[in-house]
């Protein structure tokens, strides 16, 4: 287990961003919340997290480009995408982009173990 390491989860919608965090506390990992990326970007959280964890389609800055401006700033923290409305170009972009992960809502926990943990391996 990774106790101690910093997953950032930054989702619009309540009720998944409060699972995907009670999930990766349950795991022993620091968890902090954010209901949308600019409000991520404007906290100290970027530079502290070992991976992000993004939905796609938020009001605002989208995960895809969450992912584009921190790679602005340098920095290279692993991001997950997550969305209910997948499509090849957005799935191109992240790609691009070095996502590390893209996941289609719904996914069973063990995927976002998976995405995580290979996140952190990388």
């Amino acid at each position: 287990m990774t106790t101690g390491l910093i997953i950032s989860v930054v989702d619009d919608d309540d009720s998944v961003r409060v699972s995907t965090e009670g999930l990766l506390r349950s795991l022993g990992y620091a968890v902090r919340g954010f209901a949308s990326a600019e409000a991520f970007l404007a906290s100290d959280a970027a530079g502290g997290s070992a991976c992000i964890v993004s939905d796609v389609h938020m009001p605002g800055m989208s995960g895809v480009e969450l992912k584009a401006a921190l790679s602005a700033r340098g920095v290279a923290t692993p991001v997950i995408l997550m969305t209910a409305f997948p499509n090849d170009a957005t799935r191109q972009k992240a790609s691009a982009l070095g996502v590390a992960c893209f996941l289609h809502k719904p996914f069973q926990a063990q995927a976002l173990i998976d995405c995580i943990e290979t996140a952190l391996a990388a």
